[in-house]
């Protein structure tokens, strides 16, 4: 392969997916080129971030070669076609580890690709490498005892989010130009919105969440986690979402939409850029739509409804999971770990466990949860018909390594302050686009959501492609020294 010039290479390091797709479609460059390109450029950006924790380079270069070879024996390219991406490590991918940062599973090789890997192959992605996680994807901050902390490109003392913070930290090195997470707690919004690049959490049932470990254990879980893209555009989610999904997006033309932005006002912690932002917001789309300030209905029940779900029945199978063949008491081993720093499970884990169990609805109030949710559903489905909901993603920018693990995971239940923004989308399994708008005083992003019901999907991805070209978008990173 002849080498590429810098001006050139510079170029495809800064196009999103589609742009990449387009390119090798109509022969500008050969997939081989641009695979190489960002191998190369993981490597130099990949060591300070610790985001990718498995490649397989050598395979990439192999299947790129294969494509570009049968390019010209086929009439229709599929959307994807030769274009690298990376995966998120929970993730089932054929002759990789899924550990999800769990030491004891770190020899375990999967023998078969989760759907929505097969799914992004058969569309002609080629998958670069897996990246990091927090134990079990049990945490918004992303560290674990095998693999180590991913760090934020923008400032490396400062969370990467999670759990899909390795993906996250390689979009925003520039790494990688598209990448797959998971969802069941904010675990693609986190990381977009500190690591300032685009995510899409989808809505319950929208794509299969098979072949992710851990799985969801219960109807109440299942509702909650799905598999969505992150990446450089809107336009991009949009791809990457008619990969995923079977479900096909009908036209939905926001002159028909109401857009509700959540009061700065509201009850909760949120911080002076991040109000000034959602002002910002709504005084621009005044201009054009129909707006207003409201809290939507079920907005206040849904932190701890989010907790009850994912500490409802079944939790014990995220227990086992973490300890394996360690079956000493839970408490003894957080003390141990507090005392020695010689216990065999992640000390962030074994606290998300402790709280869970903590939390656990009883059968009771398992019933009354369900009870509410069908009738939510049914409201909800009604009242977001028209409706899309502009709701920031946490009260400010990314945090100093472990304070966001501390306002979260706390006995003291302060989640209920700082996770209804994030909690709404999962507990009502609505789809959510994440958008940055702006960085705050310490050039770190900030950005907002867009929530409305399975369905419109077309006018939350029309309505982010304007927020997108109006406000800040996708930026690579660009660290203060």
């Amino acid at each position: 392969m002849e080498s590429i010039d810098s001006v050139l290479k510079e170029k495809l390091l800064k196009m999103d997916a589609t742009a990449l797709a387009e390119w090798i479609k109509n022969r500008k460059v050969t997939s081989s080129e641009v695979v190489s390109i960002y191998i190369e450029h993981q490597k130099k950006v990949n060591p300070s971030i610790n985001a990718v924790v498995e490649d397989r380079y050598e395979l990439a270069l192999k299947e790129a070669k294969s494509l570009d070879e049968k390019r010209h024996t086929l009439k229709q390219l599929p959307p994807l076609y030769g274009v690298p991406i990376t995966v998120k490590e929970s993730l089932h991918v054929a002759g990789m580890k899924t550990t999800s940062g769990l030491e004891h599973r770190q020899d375990l090789i999967s023998r078969e690709d989760a759907p929505a890997i097969t799914r992004l192959q058969n569309a002609g992605a080629i998958i670069l490498g897996k990246t990091n996680t927090p134990a079990l994807c049990f945490n918004q901050e992303t560290d674990n005892r095998l693999y180590g902390r991913t760090n934020n490109p923008w400032d490396l003392t400062r969370t990467a989010g999670g759990s899909s913070g390795g993906e996250g930290a390689i979009l925003a090195a520039g790494g990688s130009p598209a990448g797959i997470g998971s969802d069941i707690g904010g675990s693609i919004r986190f990381p977009a919105h500190f690591n300032g690049v685009i995510g899409f959490k989808p809505g319950m049932y929208r794509g299969s969440s098979a072949g992710h470990y851990p799985s969801a254990t219960t109807p109440l879980q299942e509702r909650m986690l799905t598999i969505g893209p992150m990446g450089r555009s809107v336009r991009d989610m949009e791809l990457l979402y008619s990969v995923l999904s079977p479900h096909s997006t009908a036209n939905r033309y926001l002159q028909f939409f109401k857009i509700e932005v959540l009061p700065g006002t509201v009850n909760y912690p949120l911080s002076e850029k991040t109000i000034e932002m959602m002002d910002n917001i709504e005084k621009f789309l005044t201009e054009s739509f129909s707006t207003n300030r409201f809290i939507p209905p079920y907005f206040e029940e849904s932190s701890l409804l989010w907790l009850e779900m994912l500490a409802s029945e079944g939790s014990e199978l995220i227990e086992k999971s973490a300890f394996h063949n360690d079956r000493s008491n839970l408490v003894k081993a957080f003390l141990r770990e507090k005392i020695t720093n010689r216990a065999s499970v992640d000390p962030y884990l074994t606290m998300g466990i402790l709280g869970s169990k903590l939390f656990r609805p009883s059968k009771s109030r398992v019933k009354e949860i369900k009870k509410t949710l069908a009738e939510g559903d049914d409201f909800l489905s009604e009242y977001l018909h028209n409706r899309l909901l502009l709701f920031p993603v946490y009260h400010t920018s990314a945090l100093k390594h472990g304070k966001v693990y501390k306002e979260i995971f706390s006995l003291r239940r302060t989640f209920l302050n700082f996770m209804p923004f994030i909690a709404y989308a999962n507990v009502w399994g609505l789809p959510s686009l994440t958008v940055p708008i702006r960085n705050d005083e310490n050039n770190m992003p900030i950005s907002i959501q867009v929530i409305s019901a399975n369905g419109n999907e077309d006018a939350i991805f029309r309505l982010g492609k304007i927020l997108e070209k109006k406000f800040r978008g996708y930026v690579a990173a660009q660290p203060t020294d």
